[in-house]
Protein backbone atom coordinates (compact mmCIF):
# COMPACT_ATOMS: atom_id res chain seq x y z
CA UNK A 1 0.00 0.00 0.00
CA UNK A 2 1.28 3.23 -0.73
CA UNK A 3 1.50 6.01 2.01
CA UNK A 4 -2.15 8.51 1.63
CA UNK A 5 -0.62 12.25 1.24
CA UNK A 6 -1.13 14.16 4.36
CA UNK A 7 -4.07 16.51 2.81
CA UNK A 8 -6.21 13.24 1.95
CA UNK A 9 -5.51 11.47 5.40
CA UNK A 10 -8.51 11.00 7.42
CA UNK A 11 -7.54 13.05 10.68
CA UNK A 12 -11.01 13.71 11.87
CA UNK A 13 -13.78 11.07 11.79
CA UNK A 14 -17.43 12.95 10.82
CA UNK A 15 -20.33 11.96 13.14
CA UNK A 16 -23.64 13.82 11.34
CA UNK A 17 -25.46 14.81 14.33
CA UNK A 18 -27.55 17.12 13.31
CA UNK A 19 -30.00 16.79 10.65
CA UNK A 20 -31.90 20.31 8.61
CA UNK A 21 -35.67 20.62 8.93
CA UNK A 22 -37.94 23.47 8.98
CA UNK A 23 -34.85 25.63 8.72
CA UNK A 24 -33.19 24.40 11.16
CA UNK A 25 -29.97 22.22 12.27
CA UNK A 26 -31.76 19.81 14.96
CA UNK A 27 -29.66 17.61 17.04
CA UNK A 28 -30.16 14.08 16.80
CA UNK A 29 -29.57 11.84 19.81
CA UNK A 30 -31.26 8.88 18.71
CA UNK A 31 -29.39 5.36 16.89
CA UNK A 32 -26.94 6.15 14.22
CA UNK A 33 -25.43 4.14 11.31
CA UNK A 34 -21.63 4.00 10.83
CA UNK A 35 -20.60 5.07 7.17
CA UNK A 36 -17.25 3.04 6.41
CA UNK A 37 -14.51 3.80 3.17
CA UNK A 38 -13.68 0.12 1.34
CA UNK A 39 -10.40 1.80 1.13
CA UNK A 40 -7.70 1.13 3.82
CA UNK A 41 -6.02 3.63 6.19
CA UNK A 42 -3.78 0.78 7.06
CA UNK A 43 -0.93 -1.30 5.77
CA UNK A 44 -3.24 -4.46 6.72
CA UNK A 45 -6.33 -4.03 4.91
CA UNK A 46 -9.02 -3.01 6.96
CA UNK A 47 -12.15 -0.58 6.14
CA UNK A 48 -11.52 3.09 7.22
CA UNK A 49 -14.60 4.80 9.35
CA UNK A 50 -14.95 7.96 8.19
CA UNK A 51 -18.21 8.75 10.75
CA UNK A 52 -21.86 8.16 11.50
CA UNK A 53 -25.69 9.20 10.39
CA UNK A 54 -28.64 8.97 11.58
CA UNK A 55 -31.01 6.26 11.24
CA UNK A 56 -34.18 8.04 11.01
CA UNK A 57 -37.38 6.59 10.81
CA UNK A 58 -41.18 7.73 10.49
CA UNK A 59 -41.09 10.61 13.03
CA UNK A 60 -38.38 12.70 11.13
CA UNK A 61 -39.60 11.87 8.46
CA UNK A 62 -43.21 12.88 8.49
CA UNK A 63 -41.75 15.75 10.29
CA UNK A 64 -39.84 16.69 7.17
CA UNK A 65 -43.21 16.38 5.37
CA UNK A 66 -44.83 18.87 7.39
CA UNK A 67 -41.90 21.83 6.88
CA UNK A 68 -42.15 21.39 2.83
CA UNK A 69 -45.67 21.01 3.23
CA UNK A 70 -46.21 24.42 5.54
CA UNK A 71 -43.82 25.70 3.49
CA UNK A 72 -45.57 25.11 -0.16
CA UNK A 73 -48.56 26.47 2.34
CA UNK A 74 -50.84 25.17 -1.00
CA UNK A 75 -49.14 27.44 -3.25
CA UNK A 76 -49.17 30.08 -0.14
CA UNK A 77 -45.93 30.33 0.96
CA UNK A 78 -43.26 32.56 1.04
CA UNK A 79 -41.12 29.98 -1.17
CA UNK A 80 -43.79 29.49 -4.36
CA UNK A 81 -44.86 32.99 -3.97
CA UNK A 82 -41.80 34.88 -4.19
CA UNK A 83 -39.84 36.87 -7.04
CA UNK A 84 -37.85 34.93 -8.95
CA UNK A 85 -34.94 37.48 -8.54
CA UNK A 86 -35.42 36.58 -4.90
CA UNK A 87 -35.01 33.17 -5.54
CA UNK A 88 -31.97 33.79 -7.54
CA UNK A 89 -30.45 35.75 -4.87
CA UNK A 90 -31.19 32.85 -2.80
CA UNK A 91 -29.70 30.06 -4.59
CA UNK A 92 -26.46 32.68 -5.58
CA UNK A 93 -25.94 33.15 -1.97
CA UNK A 94 -25.80 29.01 -1.83
CA UNK A 95 -23.51 28.44 -4.32
CA UNK A 96 -20.83 31.30 -3.08
CA UNK A 97 -20.84 29.29 0.34
CA UNK A 98 -20.67 26.15 -1.59
CA UNK A 99 -17.52 26.83 -3.25
CA UNK A 100 -15.58 26.94 0.38
CA UNK A 101 -16.59 23.61 0.62
CA UNK A 102 -14.65 22.23 -2.43
CA UNK A 103 -11.40 20.25 -0.26
CA UNK A 104 -13.34 18.98 1.77
CA UNK A 105 -15.97 17.65 -0.13
CA UNK A 106 -13.37 16.24 -3.08
CA UNK A 107 -11.95 14.31 -0.67
CA UNK A 108 -15.14 13.14 0.83
CA UNK A 109 -15.92 12.10 -2.80
CA UNK A 110 -12.53 10.06 -2.61
CA UNK A 111 -13.16 8.46 0.29
CA UNK A 112 -16.89 7.17 -0.11
CA UNK A 113 -17.41 6.33 -3.34
CA UNK A 114 -13.53 5.55 -4.21
CA UNK A 115 -13.58 7.89 -6.90
CA UNK A 116 -10.41 9.20 -8.66
CA UNK A 117 -8.96 12.72 -7.79
CA UNK A 118 -9.21 14.03 -10.97
CA UNK A 119 -13.08 13.00 -11.32
CA UNK A 120 -14.04 14.28 -7.61
CA UNK A 121 -12.75 17.47 -8.44
CA UNK A 122 -14.53 17.51 -12.01
CA UNK A 123 -17.86 16.67 -10.30
CA UNK A 124 -17.50 19.65 -8.03
CA UNK A 125 -16.51 22.13 -10.58
CA UNK A 126 -19.29 21.02 -12.33
CA UNK A 127 -21.78 20.97 -9.97
CA UNK A 128 -21.02 24.56 -9.31
CA UNK A 129 -21.00 25.37 -12.96
CA UNK A 130 -24.57 23.90 -13.37
CA UNK A 131 -25.69 25.76 -10.52
CA UNK A 132 -24.68 28.87 -12.60
CA UNK A 133 -25.73 27.96 -15.68
CA UNK A 134 -29.32 26.82 -14.23
CA UNK A 135 -29.43 31.09 -12.85
CA UNK A 136 -28.88 31.93 -16.22
CA UNK A 137 -31.06 29.67 -17.87
CA UNK A 138 -34.16 30.74 -15.12
CA UNK A 139 -33.32 34.37 -16.12
CA UNK A 140 -33.58 33.82 -19.72
CA UNK A 141 -36.85 32.06 -19.08
CA UNK A 142 -38.06 34.63 -16.93
CA UNK A 143 -37.33 37.76 -19.45
CA UNK A 144 -39.31 35.56 -22.47
CA UNK A 145 -42.44 35.43 -20.01
CA UNK A 146 -42.39 38.95 -18.45
CA UNK A 147 -44.90 40.32 -21.35
CA UNK A 148 -48.63 40.25 -22.13
CA UNK A 149 -49.79 38.36 -25.41
CA UNK A 150 -53.15 39.39 -27.02
CA UNK A 151 -55.18 36.23 -28.72
CA UNK A 152 -58.93 36.04 -30.17
CA UNK A 153 -59.58 39.20 -27.67
CA UNK A 154 -57.93 37.75 -24.75
CA UNK A 155 -54.80 39.29 -23.06
CA UNK A 156 -52.41 36.78 -21.25
CA UNK A 157 -48.99 36.63 -19.10
CA UNK A 158 -47.91 33.13 -19.64
CA UNK A 159 -45.30 31.84 -16.94
CA UNK A 160 -44.15 28.84 -15.07
CA UNK A 161 -45.30 27.84 -11.60
CA UNK A 162 -43.92 25.33 -8.99
CA UNK A 163 -45.58 21.95 -8.65
CA UNK A 164 -45.49 21.50 -4.97
CA UNK A 165 -43.29 19.41 -2.42
CA UNK A 166 -40.45 17.09 -4.23
CA UNK A 167 -39.02 14.04 -2.84
CA UNK A 168 -35.25 14.29 -4.34
CA UNK A 169 -33.41 10.82 -4.61
CA UNK A 170 -29.59 10.81 -5.63
CA UNK A 171 -27.06 8.44 -6.68
CA UNK A 172 -24.31 6.94 -4.82
CA UNK A 173 -21.82 7.33 -8.19
CA UNK A 174 -22.53 11.19 -8.94
CA UNK A 175 -23.82 12.02 -5.29
CA UNK A 176 -23.22 15.66 -5.92
CA UNK A 177 -23.77 16.70 -9.26
CA UNK A 178 -26.78 14.14 -10.38
CA UNK A 179 -28.31 14.52 -6.91
CA UNK A 180 -28.17 18.28 -7.36
CA UNK A 181 -29.49 18.40 -11.07
CA UNK A 182 -32.60 17.20 -9.88
CA UNK A 183 -31.93 19.28 -6.08
CA UNK A 184 -31.32 22.46 -8.41
CA UNK A 185 -33.84 23.09 -10.72
CA UNK A 186 -36.60 21.79 -8.01
CA UNK A 187 -35.68 24.26 -5.38
CA UNK A 188 -35.36 27.35 -7.42
CA UNK A 189 -38.70 26.84 -9.28
CA UNK A 190 -40.12 27.84 -5.90
CA UNK A 191 -40.68 23.74 -4.67
CA UNK A 192 -39.62 23.14 -1.21
CA UNK A 193 -37.59 19.60 -1.30
CA UNK A 194 -37.33 16.70 1.07
CA UNK A 195 -33.73 15.36 0.38
CA UNK A 196 -32.38 11.86 1.07
CA UNK A 197 -28.88 11.46 0.46
CA UNK A 198 -27.79 8.47 -1.46
CA UNK A 199 -26.22 5.36 0.64
CA UNK A 200 -22.73 6.39 -0.37
CA UNK A 201 -21.89 9.35 -0.49
CA UNK A 202 -23.82 10.55 2.32
CA UNK A 203 -20.94 12.65 4.78
CA UNK A 204 -20.33 14.68 1.86
CA UNK A 205 -23.23 16.92 2.23
CA UNK A 206 -22.57 17.68 6.28
CA UNK A 207 -20.26 20.30 4.85
CA UNK A 208 -23.19 21.96 2.89
CA UNK A 209 -25.50 21.68 5.63
CA UNK A 210 -24.70 25.54 7.26
CA UNK A 211 -24.90 26.49 3.58
CA UNK A 212 -28.85 25.33 2.97
CA UNK A 213 -29.91 26.43 6.33
CA UNK A 214 -28.34 29.59 5.67
CA UNK A 215 -29.46 30.57 2.05
CA UNK A 216 -33.11 29.01 2.20
CA UNK A 217 -36.16 30.41 3.74
CA UNK A 218 -37.80 27.52 6.30
CA UNK A 219 -39.11 24.70 4.76
CA UNK A 220 -37.73 25.15 1.92
CA UNK A 221 -34.75 22.83 2.23
CA UNK A 222 -34.93 19.50 4.07
CA UNK A 223 -32.46 16.80 4.57
CA UNK A 224 -32.98 13.04 6.47
CA UNK A 225 -30.77 10.25 6.60
CA UNK A 226 -31.29 6.58 6.72
CA UNK A 227 -33.00 3.73 4.55
CA UNK A 228 -34.90 4.26 2.12
CA UNK A 229 -37.66 1.99 3.21
CA UNK A 230 -37.51 4.16 6.76
CA UNK A 231 -37.98 7.41 5.75
CA UNK A 232 -38.65 8.10 1.73
CA UNK A 233 -41.78 5.54 2.49
CA UNK A 234 -43.51 7.68 5.08
CA UNK A 235 -42.97 10.03 3.38
CA UNK A 236 -44.68 8.77 -0.06
CA UNK A 237 -47.55 7.59 2.14
CA UNK A 238 -48.56 10.71 3.41
CA UNK A 239 -49.36 11.98 0.15
CA UNK A 240 -48.13 15.14 0.63
CA UNK A 241 -45.42 14.74 -2.21
CA UNK A 242 -46.15 16.35 -5.80
CA UNK A 243 -43.43 14.93 -7.35
CA UNK A 244 -40.86 12.11 -6.74
CA UNK A 245 -37.44 13.16 -8.24
CA UNK A 246 -35.40 10.08 -8.69
CA UNK A 247 -32.14 8.60 -10.07
CA UNK A 248 -31.58 5.37 -9.41
CA UNK A 249 -33.12 2.09 -10.24
CA UNK A 250 -36.72 1.13 -11.40
CA UNK A 251 -37.51 -1.21 -8.51
CA UNK A 252 -37.02 1.42 -5.82
CA UNK A 253 -39.36 4.13 -8.46
CA UNK A 254 -41.98 1.46 -8.68
CA UNK A 255 -41.73 0.45 -4.55
CA UNK A 256 -42.14 4.72 -3.43
CA UNK A 257 -44.77 5.20 -6.45
CA UNK A 258 -47.29 2.08 -5.06
CA UNK A 259 -47.12 3.98 -1.11
CA UNK A 260 -48.20 7.15 -2.55
CA UNK A 261 -52.25 7.22 -1.79
CA UNK A 262 -52.69 9.30 -4.86
CA UNK A 263 -50.46 7.52 -8.01
CA UNK A 264 -52.70 9.81 -10.17
CA UNK A 265 -51.46 12.87 -8.97
CA UNK A 266 -47.75 12.00 -8.31
CA UNK A 267 -45.40 13.52 -11.32
CA UNK A 268 -42.41 11.95 -12.10
CA UNK A 269 -38.68 12.80 -12.82
CA UNK A 270 -36.81 9.46 -13.17
CA UNK A 271 -33.17 8.12 -14.49
CA UNK A 272 -33.09 4.79 -13.64
CA UNK A 273 -31.20 1.96 -15.50
CA UNK A 274 -29.71 1.45 -18.84
CA UNK A 275 -28.05 -1.23 -21.01
CA UNK A 276 -26.04 0.92 -23.32
CA UNK A 277 -24.43 -1.05 -26.20
CA UNK A 278 -21.57 -0.26 -28.50
CA UNK A 279 -22.13 -0.76 -32.30
CA UNK A 280 -18.33 -1.27 -33.82
CA UNK A 281 -18.91 -1.46 -37.49
CA UNK A 282 -16.21 -3.15 -39.75
CA UNK A 283 -14.99 0.01 -41.28
CA UNK A 284 -14.56 1.50 -38.07
CA UNK A 285 -11.41 3.61 -36.90
CA UNK A 286 -10.19 1.00 -34.30
CA UNK A 287 -7.60 3.06 -32.25
CA UNK A 288 -10.41 5.22 -31.94
CA UNK A 289 -13.05 2.69 -30.99
CA UNK A 290 -11.10 1.05 -28.30
CA UNK A 291 -10.10 3.96 -26.66
CA UNK A 292 -13.66 5.34 -26.83
CA UNK A 293 -15.17 2.10 -25.66
CA UNK A 294 -12.39 1.52 -22.62
CA UNK A 295 -13.32 5.53 -21.36
CA UNK A 296 -16.88 4.12 -22.22
CA UNK A 297 -17.23 0.92 -20.20
CA UNK A 298 -14.89 1.63 -17.56
CA UNK A 299 -14.52 5.00 -16.32
CA UNK A 300 -15.28 4.60 -12.09
CA UNK A 301 -15.24 1.34 -13.14
CA UNK A 302 -18.07 1.58 -15.23
CA UNK A 303 -20.39 2.55 -12.18
CA UNK A 304 -22.67 5.10 -14.58
CA UNK A 305 -25.74 4.91 -15.73
CA UNK A 306 -24.55 5.76 -19.16
CA UNK A 307 -21.40 3.77 -18.97
CA UNK A 308 -21.01 0.93 -22.06
CA UNK A 309 -22.20 -2.55 -20.76
CA UNK A 310 -22.26 -4.59 -24.06
CA UNK A 311 -20.24 -4.37 -27.33
CA UNK A 312 -21.64 -5.19 -30.18
CA UNK A 313 -18.56 -5.63 -32.60
CA UNK A 314 -18.66 -7.14 -36.47
CA UNK A 315 -17.51 -10.47 -36.61
CA UNK A 316 -14.55 -9.49 -39.68
CA UNK A 317 -13.07 -7.59 -36.44
CA UNK A 318 -13.54 -9.31 -33.72
CA UNK A 319 -10.40 -11.21 -33.36
CA UNK A 320 -8.33 -7.94 -33.76
CA UNK A 321 -10.53 -5.74 -31.50
CA UNK A 322 -10.70 -8.23 -28.81
CA UNK A 323 -6.92 -8.58 -28.86
CA UNK A 324 -6.07 -5.03 -28.48
CA UNK A 325 -9.04 -4.21 -26.30
CA UNK A 326 -8.37 -7.10 -23.68
CA UNK A 327 -4.83 -5.71 -24.10
CA UNK A 328 -5.54 -2.29 -23.15
CA UNK A 329 -7.60 -2.86 -20.38
CA UNK A 330 -4.88 -4.72 -18.91
CA UNK A 331 -2.82 -1.41 -18.94
CA UNK A 332 -5.33 0.00 -16.83
CA UNK A 333 -3.90 1.85 -13.85
CA UNK A 334 -5.44 0.27 -10.56
CA UNK A 335 -4.90 2.11 -7.32
CA UNK A 336 -6.12 4.78 -4.42
CA UNK A 337 -8.16 7.61 -5.87
CA UNK A 338 -5.60 10.50 -5.22
CA UNK A 339 -2.83 8.20 -6.90
CA UNK A 340 -1.38 10.10 -10.21
CA UNK A 341 -2.57 8.44 -13.68
CA UNK A 342 -5.11 6.05 -11.84
CA UNK A 343 -8.21 4.69 -13.56
CA UNK A 344 -9.08 2.26 -11.39
CA UNK A 345 -10.52 2.88 -7.92
CA UNK A 346 -11.80 0.52 -5.10
CA UNK A 347 -15.38 -0.22 -5.14
CA UNK A 348 -17.65 1.32 -2.22
CA UNK A 349 -20.10 -1.51 -2.59
CA UNK A 350 -18.56 -4.28 -0.50
CA UNK A 351 -20.70 -6.98 -2.38
CA UNK A 352 -19.84 -5.45 -6.02
CA UNK A 353 -16.56 -7.58 -6.45
CA UNK A 354 -18.41 -10.76 -5.51
CA UNK A 355 -21.74 -9.73 -8.10
CA UNK A 356 -19.08 -9.15 -10.80
CA UNK A 357 -17.35 -12.80 -9.88
CA UNK A 358 -20.89 -14.70 -10.23
CA UNK A 359 -21.43 -13.11 -13.52
CA UNK A 360 -17.94 -14.09 -14.91
CA UNK A 361 -18.84 -17.49 -13.81
CA UNK A 362 -21.75 -17.67 -15.15
CA UNK A 363 -21.20 -16.73 -18.32
CA UNK A 364 -17.78 -19.04 -18.42
CA UNK A 365 -19.65 -21.67 -17.38
CA UNK A 366 -22.32 -20.95 -20.60
CA UNK A 367 -19.06 -20.97 -22.83
CA UNK A 368 -17.44 -17.57 -22.49
CA UNK A 369 -13.93 -16.81 -21.74
CA UNK A 370 -12.12 -14.19 -19.93
CA UNK A 371 -9.80 -12.85 -22.47
CA UNK A 372 -7.50 -10.59 -20.64
CA UNK A 373 -4.94 -11.99 -18.45
CA UNK A 374 -5.65 -9.84 -15.05
CA UNK A 375 -9.88 -9.92 -15.78
CA UNK A 376 -11.44 -10.86 -12.61
CA UNK A 377 -8.24 -10.52 -9.77
CA UNK A 378 -9.40 -9.63 -6.85
CA UNK A 379 -8.21 -7.83 -3.52
CA UNK A 380 -10.32 -7.18 -0.71
CA UNK A 381 -12.09 -3.93 -2.40
CA UNK A 382 -11.95 -4.27 -6.25
CA UNK A 383 -11.65 -6.94 -9.11
CA UNK A 384 -9.73 -6.09 -12.26
CA UNK A 385 -12.34 -5.40 -15.12
CA UNK A 386 -12.82 -8.80 -16.80
CA UNK A 387 -13.41 -8.60 -20.45
CA UNK A 388 -15.68 -11.74 -21.55
CA UNK A 389 -16.36 -13.00 -24.96
CA UNK A 390 -18.22 -14.28 -26.62
CA UNK A 391 -21.49 -13.75 -24.70
CA UNK A 392 -24.78 -15.00 -25.87
CA UNK A 393 -28.23 -14.55 -24.24
CA UNK A 394 -28.10 -17.06 -22.23
CA UNK A 395 -26.07 -15.26 -20.15
CA UNK A 396 -26.96 -13.12 -17.08
CA UNK A 397 -24.30 -10.38 -17.82
CA UNK A 398 -26.23 -10.01 -21.15
CA UNK A 399 -29.34 -8.85 -19.37
CA UNK A 400 -28.64 -7.62 -16.22
CA UNK A 401 -27.17 -3.94 -15.72
CA UNK A 402 -23.85 -4.68 -13.88
CA UNK A 403 -22.39 -1.15 -12.79
CA UNK A 404 -19.34 -2.78 -12.59
CA UNK A 405 -16.19 -3.55 -14.32
CA UNK A 406 -17.06 -6.50 -16.93
CA UNK A 407 -17.05 -5.82 -19.91
CA UNK A 408 -18.87 -8.43 -22.30
CA UNK A 409 -18.47 -8.61 -26.07
CA UNK A 410 -20.68 -10.27 -28.84
CA UNK A 411 -20.25 -10.79 -32.50
CA UNK A 412 -22.44 -9.66 -35.38
CA UNK A 413 -23.04 -10.63 -38.91
CA UNK A 414 -26.09 -8.73 -40.15
CA UNK A 415 -26.76 -5.09 -38.32
CA UNK A 416 -30.23 -6.18 -37.63
CA UNK A 417 -29.15 -7.92 -35.22
CA UNK A 418 -28.05 -5.75 -32.35
CA UNK A 419 -30.99 -3.09 -33.84
CA UNK A 420 -33.64 -6.32 -33.35
CA UNK A 421 -31.73 -6.77 -29.13
CA UNK A 422 -31.82 -2.80 -28.29
CA UNK A 423 -35.40 -2.97 -29.99
CA UNK A 424 -36.38 -5.98 -27.62
CA UNK A 425 -34.31 -4.44 -24.04
CA UNK A 426 -36.17 -2.97 -21.61
CA UNK A 427 -34.09 0.03 -22.33
CA UNK A 428 -33.03 3.08 -24.39
CA UNK A 429 -30.87 5.65 -23.01
CA UNK A 430 -28.21 5.58 -25.48
CA UNK A 431 -25.77 3.79 -28.12
CA UNK A 432 -22.34 4.10 -29.40
CA UNK A 433 -21.81 3.78 -33.10
CA UNK A 434 -18.13 3.56 -34.10
CA UNK A 435 -17.78 3.45 -38.21
CA UNK A 436 -17.32 6.05 -41.59
CA UNK A 437 -18.96 4.90 -44.18
CA UNK A 438 -22.52 7.68 -44.57
CA UNK A 439 -24.28 5.26 -46.34
CA UNK A 440 -23.94 2.55 -43.77
CA UNK A 441 -24.54 5.09 -41.15
CA UNK A 442 -27.20 7.39 -42.65
CA UNK A 443 -30.17 4.87 -42.37
CA UNK A 444 -28.48 3.31 -38.64
CA UNK A 445 -28.74 6.91 -37.41
CA UNK A 446 -32.20 7.02 -38.66
CA UNK A 447 -33.69 3.80 -36.64
CA UNK A 448 -31.34 4.36 -33.62
CA UNK A 449 -32.91 7.82 -32.43
CA UNK A 450 -36.37 6.07 -32.10
CA UNK A 451 -34.67 3.02 -30.27
CA UNK A 452 -32.41 5.32 -27.80
CA UNK A 453 -32.32 9.42 -26.76
CA UNK A 454 -28.63 10.31 -27.96
CA UNK A 455 -26.66 8.04 -30.46
CA UNK A 456 -22.62 8.86 -30.15
CA UNK A 457 -21.01 9.19 -33.07
CA UNK A 458 -17.25 7.79 -33.05
CA UNK A 459 -17.69 8.74 -29.03
CA UNK A 460 -18.48 6.99 -25.87
CA UNK A 461 -21.79 7.79 -24.12
CA UNK A 462 -22.49 10.09 -21.13
CA UNK A 463 -24.28 12.90 -19.88
CA UNK A 464 -23.09 16.25 -21.10
CA UNK A 465 -22.66 18.67 -21.86
CA UNK A 466 -25.26 19.40 -19.45
CA UNK A 467 -27.20 22.07 -22.27
CA UNK A 468 -28.10 18.98 -23.97
CA UNK A 469 -31.21 16.92 -22.48
CA UNK A 470 -30.21 13.92 -20.67
CA UNK A 471 -33.60 11.25 -20.93
CA UNK A 472 -34.01 7.75 -22.23
CA UNK A 473 -36.89 5.84 -23.39
CA UNK A 474 -38.83 2.80 -21.99
CA UNK A 475 -37.20 2.05 -18.32
CA UNK A 476 -34.94 3.67 -18.60
CA UNK A 477 -36.30 7.17 -17.34
CA UNK A 478 -39.02 9.86 -17.41
CA UNK A 479 -38.84 13.39 -17.68
CA UNK A 480 -35.39 15.19 -19.50
CA UNK A 481 -32.83 16.15 -17.24
CA UNK A 482 -31.08 19.45 -18.95
CA UNK A 483 -30.09 22.39 -17.73
CA UNK A 484 -33.33 23.88 -20.10
CA UNK A 485 -35.59 21.27 -19.81
CA UNK A 486 -35.13 20.62 -15.62
CA UNK A 487 -37.22 23.83 -15.45
CA UNK A 488 -39.51 22.85 -17.05
CA UNK A 489 -39.60 19.43 -15.27
CA UNK A 490 -39.93 20.87 -11.93
CA UNK A 491 -42.65 23.51 -12.86
CA UNK A 492 -45.89 23.80 -15.00
CA UNK A 493 -47.41 26.70 -17.39
CA UNK A 494 -49.71 29.09 -15.48
CA UNK A 495 -51.54 31.93 -16.62
CA UNK A 496 -53.93 34.86 -15.88
CA UNK A 497 -55.71 35.67 -18.45
CA UNK A 498 -58.76 38.47 -19.16
CA UNK A 499 -60.64 39.65 -21.96
CA UNK A 500 -59.15 42.75 -23.89
CA UNK A 501 -61.53 45.48 -22.98
CA UNK A 502 -60.96 49.18 -21.05
CA UNK A 503 -61.68 47.48 -17.90
CA UNK A 504 -59.78 45.30 -17.41
CA UNK A 505 -56.72 46.64 -19.22
CA UNK A 506 -56.96 49.38 -16.93
CA UNK A 507 -56.94 46.87 -13.76
CA UNK A 508 -53.81 45.05 -15.64
CA UNK A 509 -51.81 47.99 -16.52
CA UNK A 510 -52.08 49.58 -12.15
CA UNK A 511 -51.21 45.66 -11.35
CA UNK A 512 -47.78 46.10 -13.61
CA UNK A 513 -47.01 49.70 -12.58
CA UNK A 514 -47.59 49.09 -8.66
CA UNK A 515 -45.54 46.30 -9.01
CA UNK A 516 -47.80 44.83 -5.85
CA UNK A 517 -48.01 41.32 -8.01
CA UNK A 518 -44.79 38.96 -8.15
CA UNK A 519 -46.54 37.12 -10.85
CA UNK A 520 -47.80 40.29 -13.14
CA UNK A 521 -44.59 42.09 -13.50
CA UNK A 522 -42.35 42.32 -16.83
CA UNK A 523 -39.31 42.82 -14.62
CA UNK A 524 -36.16 42.21 -16.78
CA UNK A 525 -33.47 40.00 -14.60
CA UNK A 526 -29.85 40.94 -15.76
Amino acid sequence: MTMIPEEYQIKNVIHQDTFLVNGELKKWTGKTTPVYSTISSTPNYEPTLLGSIPFMGETEALEAVDAAYNAYKNGQGLWPTMKVSDRIKCMENFVGQMKSTRTEVVKLLMWEIGKSLGDSEKEFDRTVEYIYDTIESLKELNSHSAHFEKVQGVNAMVRRGPLGVVLCLGPYNYPLNETFSLLIPALIMGNPVIFKPAKHGVLLISPLLEAFRNSFPKGVINILYGRGREVATPVMQSGKVDLLALIGNSKSAIALQDQHPNKNRLRLILGLEAKNPAIVLPDADLDLAIQECIAGSLSFNGQRCTALKVLYVHESIAEEFNARFAAKVDELKYGNPWEKGVMLTPLPEVEKPNYIQELIDDATAKGAKVINAKGGRRTENSIFPAVVFPVNKDMRVYHEEQFGPIVPILTFKDIQEPLNDMAASSYGQQVSLFGQDIKTIAPLIDALVNLVCRVNLNSSCQRGPDVFPFTGRKDSAVGTLSIHDALRSFSIRTFVASKDNAYNNAILQELLNSKESNFINTDYIL
